[in-house]
Order: structure tokens, then sequence, then C-alpha cells
């Protein structure tokens, strides 16, 4: 597997997980506070900055010709 390749599914599983891990913490975590409000805003913040990273990368392997 190309690095390209390995950043497009890294990406794809991070946001899948970051997603998860936003739905635990605020609708699924039994105490609503806490802890689980902390992990469920370290989500949406990976959900948000995932996909710059993302492009970021395809950019910048565009222009190395990866």
């Amino acid at each position: 597997m190309s690095l390209k390749g390995f950043h497009i599914v890294f990406v794809s599983v991070s946001l899948t997980l970051f997603a998860f891990l936003a739905l635990w913490g605020f609708v699924l975590a039994d105490e609503p506070g806490g802890v689980p409000a902390v992990m469920a805003w370290v989500g949406v913040t990976g959900l948000l900055l995932m996909p710059f990273y993302g492009l970021y990368f395809l950019r910048k392997a565009k222009r190395l010709h990866l």
C-alpha cells in the first residue's frame, strides 16, 4: 500500500472513531458530565480537524507526486 493510500485509509478510520467517540460521550455514556463530556469534545474536535489534515496531505502528496 502506498503512502497516499495509507493516509486515505487512516483519515477515514480516524473520522469514524472520532464520530463514535463523540456519539458515546454525548449520547451513550452512563453519566452525563465529567470524563465522557471531555471525550465527546475530543471527538468533535477530531471530526473538525481531521478533514483539514487529509486535505493538507493530499495537496502535499500531489505536489510531491506521491
